[in-house]
């Protein structure tokens, strides 16, 4: 029984259907400009077997007070989320295989929070929904069957969470790098269309999670993934480095492109832009 935890690609994902290795597939595809999107592709379209987890009320918190974030996609407690887990039938020795429609942005997402639970078996699909369906795979239409309920164990994480209070001694560091995933435009402060403030965290430096992908949608090789990031860093400890986007979530291709690159599992800000920018004390740079 192989162990998948960082990409699996098409054919490893098709094998593994065809064995007898206790698996779940999640669609995680989700349009940040229309939230129904992604629901209404998943009943019209998605790998067989697939459920569907929604960025916005599986693997978000909205407006509930017992959050571990801030920002517009605050996450939901470790122990909320392993009940949501339990609810649809997944258990702690399944192979987890997340992928959505849009570059890795939200199944990222969803492959974050299963570490973060303490699950080691979770992968995201190298090239997502459309690598799959050019590959022929099997495809389905509508709801899946509901799954017998589970008892989801939470574990220790294997990743790691910062706020606010701990990303600001980081601004100007010379060892560790604060790294903002979101479009250039976006960081420079030129446009900004989700967030009441535009510009950057002070001495973030900016790499677009768009950049991790070759021209077919799958995450570059390991060499080319290090010797870009080595590039950015600097010099910086690349162990150390803290990520964050607009609101937690594509951050996380750029936590996963480090791991697939050896440089191990790295911080997320998962309150971002969103919730560093809701406070008026904090500073924001420009340009």
């Amino acid at each position: 029984m192989k162990n998948y935890t960082t990409l699996i690609s098409v054919p490893e994902l098709l094998a593994l259907q065809a064995s007898h290795d206790p698996l779940m597939i999640f669609d995680c595809s989700f349009d940040l400009s229309k939230p129904e999107a992604g629901y209404a592709a998943y009943l019209e379209s998605h790998i067989t077997g697939a459920v569907y987890a929604n960025l916005d009320t599986d693997l978000s918190a909205k407006g509930d007070p017992t959050s571990m974030s801030g920002g517009r996609h605050p996450l939901p407690s470790r122990e909320k989320f392993a009940a949501w887990l339990s609810s649809i039938g997944f258990e702690s020795g399944m192979q987890a295989v997340v992928y959505d429609s849009n570059n890795t942005m939200t199944a990222g997402r969803l492959w974050w929070m299963l570490k973060w639970l303490g699950h080691e078996r979770v992968a995201v699909l190298d090239g997502g929904f459309k690598t799959y369906h050019a590959s022929q795979g099997a495809l389905a239409k509508g709801l899946e069957a509901k799954r017998p309920a589970s008892q989801f164990q939470l574990g220790l994480p294997k990743v790691a969470l910062v706020d606010a209070a701990l990303v600001a001694p980081l601004i100007g560091s010379v060892q560790t790098a604060i790294v903002d995933a979101r479009a250039t435009p976006r960081y420079k402060g030129e446009v900004e269309p989700l967030d009441p403030v535009a510009g950057h965290i002070p001495s973030a430096l900016n790499r677009p999670f768009t950049q991790n992908f070759d021209a077919d949608g799958r995450f570059k090789t390991q060499a080319q993934l290090r010797a870009e990031f080595d590039q950015l860093l600097a010099g910086r400890n690349a162990t150390q480095t803290v990520h964050h986007c607009g609101s937690g979530v594509s951050a996380i291709p750029n936590i996963l492109a480090m791991a697939v690159a050896g440089f191990g599992l790295t911080t997320l800000y998962a309150g971002s832009w969103s919730d560093w920018c809701s406070d008026a004390s904090r500073p924001v740079a420009q340009g």
